[in-house]
Parts: structure tokens; sequence; C-alpha cells
């Protein structure tokens, strides 16, 4: 309640140095925080997770893909909301107080809440209150807007890791000579999604019983957030060991480059590729991408728009024929990392699903599935020794047919493929994995190694 009442009176305090109007100041400064409570509730009941600091950060990517973020909340919340901030807007300006004291009361006000909240958390008190993450939890326990601020304090005293100096040498003789990893957007196993054996998909079914290696990946996220698996399976580190940076990874990752996996393969002569058919901005990856190794960006320039009968995203299929172009095309050893995008939500009914959001999941879903059938059957008429990894990044957000409360895993699989273009016989393992997990079985993989020589534990032995 201490921490609550002075960020409200902070927030008055500001707008009324701005207005002048006690009575405009204390409606807008309450509108505002309805508003955030409103964005909360809608993301709580969509994502399974209340509002946290990192959504802040995408303020201005709300305005360049808002089709992204919109879609959470309802048409009457966002018209509600447009007319309560017109009115309050529109209030603003007609009852604006010229007289000077009102403005430099506020501007007290202000100063002297932001002083009080600097010393307060400060405190050994305020300093215990919140110091593992569980922001359900804490949103429970302490209220919105305390541990919005305390989380956002907790991430700005986290620190980078120790550089990763785990030294590579050559790749051993089994390794393979293209690397090609697909984080597929919002690929799900809907036999067991849906909890309905008919709707099993073929070319998962397929892949995992010729897979070197399969089973569940256990996402944090559900319904969103696809860069924290994309981070965990690149960057190889736990969400234990991120703290308050797991909530969004790719804010701090420019300074964990080293764990990146393109960068610890680099060594062993390896070019890495990063694909994916959208702005490379969006989560700062024209930055992250290059910093962490990668030679070469695919982005949305190398793709078609998409056709109004394929949807609103580019196809999976497009994306397949740029992997299996550079596939086609690497003259060393290559590792090539695509993230799909064509079946991000939300599922709005077409045509072909008669009106029902599961039928166009489901739809985009077989489109996902021919991609990895597709990647397989042109990657072994290559007859390059060859691994595939395959895997969802997050399950699909369907009001009434996917809620974040249950399971959140998805399925992974990886195959690989001999210098004939047959599928390498292994041991049909089937491994639970966290998405870092996967990054160091990959690694493993990809260098010929046993999984044990790239493991968590070991990387960690190597970073000083």
């Amino acid at each position: 309640m201490w921490l609550t009442s002075l960020m409200m009176s902070a927030l008055f305090g500001a707008i009324l140095a701005c207005c002048g109007n006690a009575v405009v100041s204390a409606g807008l400064a309450l509108a505002l925080l309805a508003f955030l409570v409103l964005v909360s509730n809608a993301k709580n009941a969509m994502l399974g997770e209340p509002l946290l600091f990192s959504d802040l950060a995408l303020i201005a990517s709300i305005f360049r893909h808002p089709k992204f973020y919109l879609s959470a909340i309802t048409i009457a919340q966002r018209v509600t909301v447009g007319l309560a901030a017109f009115v309050l807007l529109g209030c603003l300006a007609w009852l604006f107080v010229p007289a000077l004291q009102a403005h430099l009361a506020g501007l007290a006000l202000l100063i002297a809440t932001l002083s009080a909240l600097a010393i307060s958390v400060r405190t050994p008190w305020f300093r215990a209150l919140v110091s593992t993450p569980d922001a359900e939890g804490d949103v429970r326990r302490h209220g919105l807007l305390p541990t919005l601020l305390l989380y956002w304090l907790r991430w700005r005293e986290s620190r980078d890791p120790a550089p990763c100096r785990a030294e590579i040498g050559s790749p051993a003789a089994a390794a393979a000579e293209v690397v090609v990893i697909v984080q597929c957007e919002s690929f799900a196993d809907p036999a067991e999604l849906f909890n309905d054996a008919e709707l099993e998909l073929p070319g998962l079914s397929a892949a995992r019983a010729n897979a070197w290696q399969w089973g569940q990946l256990d996402v944090s996220g559900f319904g969103a957030y696809t860069m924290r698996t994309e981070y965990a399976v690149l960057f190889g580190r736990e969400e234990d060991e991120l703290g308050f940076r797991r909530y969004d990874p790719f804010l701090t990752a420019l300074g964990e480059t080293s764990y990146a996996l393109p960068n610890r393969l680099k060594s062993a002569g390896w070019r890495s590729v990063f694909v994916h058919p959208h702005d490379m901005r969006f989560y700062n990856r024209d930055l992250i991408m290059p910093a962490s190794g990668f030679a070469e960006l695919v982005g949305e320039e190398f793709f078609a728009a998409p056709t109004p009968e394929e949807g609103r995203y580019v196809t999976d299929a497009a994306v397949a024929d740029q992997i299996l172009s550079l596939a086609q095309n690497a003259r060393k050893p290559s590792l090539i990392y695509a993230v799909t995008i064509e079946n991000h939500g939300p599922w709005a009914p077409d045509s072909s699903s008669t009106g029902n959001l599961v039928q166009s999941y489901l739809r985009l879903a077989r489109n996902s599935d021919a991609m990895l059938t597709r990647l397989l059957n042109r990657l072994a008429a290559m007859k390059r020794p060859t691994l595939l990894a395959f895997f969802g990044d997050h399950r699909p957000s369907i009001p009434g047919a996917s809620v974040p409360r249950g399971d959140r895993h998805t399925p992974y699989v990886i195959l690989r493929l001999d210098g004939s273009g047959q599928i390498a016989r292994g041991p049909n393992l089937r491994v639970n994995l966290t998405p870092a997990g996967l990054h160091h079985c990959l690694l493993a993989m990809a260098l010929g190694q046993s999984d044990t020589d790239a493991s968590p534990a070991s990387v960690n032995a190597e970073a000083e």
C-alpha cells in the first residue's frame, strides 16, 4: 500500500504539474491505473501471466505491429478505453488551469513522492520483499504497481554473466555438415492439445518414429513470448540462471552473446544464417543476431508478400524454400536457424473453417506439419550429413479450447541424415527437455560429441 500510494501520488503530481486542475489530474491518474489493470487482466486471461515491466518496453512495437497485441483485448474493451481516453483528454484541455501555483504544487508533489520512493526501495525491508521471480504470486501479494516497480529494479540490478570461454576444435567425423533448426510458430500436437487421437499429424508422427531423439519441450510461455524459447535454444541459459531477465531475455541478450550457438560453432569453422520472414527490428533481432554470430539474416525482404488466400503472414512453405536453398548452396559446415510465422494468432475464422477457431488453427498446423515432411524429404535428396531439429515455440491461446492453466509443453524432434540421404537410425530416445537443454543437445550433436559434452554444467564450468 505504501508503494502504491507513492506511485499514484507521483502520477497525480505529474499530471497536476501539466494541467493545474486537481480534479482532472485525479481522474486521469485513476483512469491510467484502470487501463493498466484492464490490460493486465486481459493478458492474464489470454497468456496466463499479469502485465510485466518488460511488456512496457514493447510500447513502440504495439504501434509498429498492432495486430500482434490488440487481439488480447476485446472490441468492447478497446472501444471503452478509446472513449474514456478521448473524454479525459478533452476534459484536460477544457479544464486546464493557467494559475502557476497549482502547477508548482504538482511539481513539488512529484519530486517529494519520487524521492520517498527512491529512499523506500533502497531500505532492507523493501529490498528483501521480492527476491525471486514469481510474477503471478507477487501481483496477488503486493499489487500490480509495486510488482511492476520492484521487478524492474531487480532486472536493472542483474548483471551479465561471465563470457563463455568454451574452446571448440574441429568437428568430429560424425558431425553433420548442415544443421537446420526450425522454430515453428504456435506448433503443438493437436491430438494432445485437443485430446483427440484423430487429429494426429502424419508428418510429426513419422518424424517421431524415425527421430534420433524426440519428446516434449518444456517451454515457459503460453500463447506468446516466442523470444523466450528462441533465446533459450540459441543461448542455452536456463531461466533460473536468468533471474528477472527471464521475462524478456532479448532485452539483455547483447551482453550474453558469447553463449549463442552460432558463436560457439564459429570457432569450429561453421557459418550460421538466421531466417525469419518478419521485420528484423522486432525484438532487436537486427542487432542481436549478428552479435550472436549469424553471418547472414534472411528477413521479410527476401519473401514475397502472402496472397489473400495464403493469409496474413508468410507461409511455412515459403520459409521451407529459403531453408532448402540455403542448405543446397552451403559450401562449409552451416547452421540454418529459421523462425516461422504463418501460424501466428489470433486465428480468425475463414471460409474453410466455418467460423471455428480450432479448425482455423488446425489448418495452419497441418501446413507446419507439411513443412516438416517436405524439409526432411528434400534435405535427404541433397545426400549430405544433416541434422534437422523441429519444435514449437509455445502453445496457441484459443479461448475455450486451449487455455493457459494446463500443460504448456510443445513437441520437438531431432532427425539425422547420413551422406547417402538415408535417415540415420539411432536410439529413438524420448527425452523431455527445456529449450536451454535442447541447445546443449544440438550443440553436442552438431559436433559429433556425446550429449553430455555440451551439458549446461560444462558450459558453466567453461565460463570465467
